[in-house]
């Protein structure tokens, strides 16, 4: 579902440290997570609404699917439970069952909303433009690439092998 109707497939990549989750509430982890925590990875997080089609149908399956296959010392998986609609229904109640009945494995911030405006905090902070939103931030926790709906599978891997030949030294970032 789209905050914003206007907006690209994916949006450029930034370079630019990537901002703090803000999160009012953690699921699937003891403790919240940090991106400084998981520094020296290649972090994917998937922002995402319960009732967004397009989450449920593509972007939950991939981020799954992501986590299944790479190795957690190189990659971690973040959900990033973001509602800007439907508030209402959208509890952390419900969601746990969600995740729950979807089976989802990694951690899930729910992110805090804001005070001031209709989107939440780390939406807000990332300029993301609706869900599903997939961001990925390098090992040096910069943001590379962000891209708002469905992202082909081939594109991702890609995009996601790329970073991980960097982080190991294997590829120069600055090269292209």
């Amino acid at each position: 579902m789209s905050a914003n109707p206007s907006a690209l497939a994916a949006a450029p990549a930034s370079s630019c440290i990537a901002p703090p989750i803000s999160a009012s509430l953690w699921l699937n982890t003891p403790a919240p997570v940090t991106l400084d925590q998981l520094r020296g990875r290649v972090v994917v997080l998937h922002a995402f609404q319960m009732l967004c089609p397009g989450c449920v149908s593509h972007g939950l399956p991939q981020a799954m699917e992501i986590q299944r296959t790479f190795d957690p010392q190189t990659l971690a998986v973040i959900g990033l439970h973001s509602v800007f609609e439907h508030h209402d229904v959208m509890t952390p109640a419900a969601l746990r069952v969600f995740v729950h009945e979807y089976r989802l494995p990694f951690p899930i911030a729910v992110d805090l909303p804001s005070e001031t405006r209709s989107l939440p905090r780390t939406m807000q902070a990332y300029a993301m433009q609706g869900t599903p939103t997939l961001v990925l931030i390098d090992a040096l926790g910069r943001i590379r690439t962000q891209h708002f709906g469905a992202v082909a599978d081939l594109l991702l891997g890609a995009e996601i092998g790329r970073l991980l030949a960097e982080r190991n030294g294997t590829t120069d970032p600055d090269r292209d």
